[in-house]
């Protein structure tokens, strides 16, 4: 063997390696999603560990609503999207679509984030031309998507005054996650599901809820791709996710419908919370592809495509964010397209207009 041929060699096997590292992963995540879809020996024997996690919350929870925490109310209406369970549901294209509704309506919004991974030292608001590890990736989204003032920090108390102070024209502030975040005082709260709504039904570690199915909040959206019926909730809606034509992440100017990849050989990858809703949906549109799920916020630092034969490979736009520098044409990022209810709509414009400013 030369010396080429072996370097050659070496390299093939280097780029399966690393492609295995988040196969891996990926199905570590899918294996403990399983669980906790089911009450099986798993859960039960992490159910004793669920009733001291349960505790812990519901002690914080009181803490605040008895006045033992400190809850602070920022000087405009706060709409907080978030979630009960672990796990991606769809929370981003809610808060670009919500944001959209409510400049329909008259307001002018801003977005707060914690910003997963970012590398800060203070509140900061998102430039569009941001690197996705200093803010993260969802608040680097959510500014391209929707040109709104969006600002991140852990505590979202001190991001929203700082978005507030730097843009005083915002009149109401969407906060992306931070259902559990009850420092910060909140007008209306929003929780998303999946198709798996509230799996088996435990907390923490036994099942996905972070907190009881039985948390009162206002609204709840279903993200189903499966139309199943809804859940016998309040104020619940099914939350329409739609794929829009796919734009090449090397050349964002150039887009493509979906259908130009029928017949080709296409890899589908998806580093978010459930990779499946996002593989359903290309075969939804009639592509037949193979799958990669890759860890959420899966940071790219890597390139997992290495030595792939693909004819395309199709990525989420929360991926795309962290994968702008790339010279390869057959990655593609496919936007995902939230419709929200009208009656939801009007729901949370009358409580925002029913809700008094400081």
């Amino acid at each position: 063997m030369t010396r080429q041929t072996s370097r050659q060699t070496d390299s093939t096997k280097g780029a399966r390696a690393r492609a295995l590292v988040p196969r891996l992963s990926g199905s570590l995540v899918h294996w403990v999603t399983a669980q906790w879809q089911r009450r099986g020996l798993v859960a039960w024997l992490l159910w004793p560990f669920s009733w001291i996690f349960g505790g812990i919350a519901a002690w914080r929870r009181i803490g605040f609503r008895r006045g033992w925490k400190t809850s602070t109310r920022l000087p405009v209406p706060v709409v907080v999207v978030g979630n009960l369970t672990v796990g991606g549901t769809g929370k981003t294209p809610t808060v670009i679509a919500l944001v959209g509704a409510l400049r329909e309506h008259g307001y002018r919004p801003g977005v707060l984030s914690r910003g997963y991974g970012a590398k800060l030292t203070r509140p900061t608001e998102v430039a569009q031309t941001a690197r996705p590890e200093a803010v993260g990736d969802e608040p680097l989204l959510i500014a391209k998507r929707t040109g709104a003032p969006v600002w991140v920090w852990p505590s979202r108390v001190e991001g929203g005054q700082a978005l507030l102070a730097a843009h005083p024209e915002c009149d109401v502030i969407v906060c992306d996650d931070g259902l559990q975040h009850y420092a910060l005082a909140r007008d209306i709260e929003i929780a998303v599901f999946d198709h798996r709504l509230g799996g088996n039904g435990f907390l923490l570690p036994a099942g996905p809820l972070r907190e009881p199915l039985s948390r009162q909040r206002d609204v709840n959206l279903i993200n189903d791709p499966y139309g199943r019926t809804l859940p016998d909730w309040p104020h619940t809606w099914r939350l329409t996710l739609t794929l829009g034509d796919a734009w090449c992440v090397s050349q964002p100017s150039l887009t493509r419908a979906l259908s130009h990849f029928a017949g080709k050989r296409v890899l589908a990858a998806a580093g978010i919370g459930a990779p499946e809703r996002f593989f359903a949906a290309l075969r939804a549109a009639g592509l037949q592809i193979e799958t990669l799920a890759l860890p959420d916020h899966y940071d790219f630092a890597t390139n997992p495509f290495d030595g792939v034969a693909a004819d395309a490979i199709l990525i989420t736009e929360k991926d795309a964010v962290k994968c702008v520098t790339w010279s390869d044409p057959r990655v593609w990022a496919v936007p995902a397209e939230a419709a929200l209810d009208a009656r939801l709509v009007s729901l949370v414009v009358e409580k925002l207009r029913g809700q008094p400013t400081v």
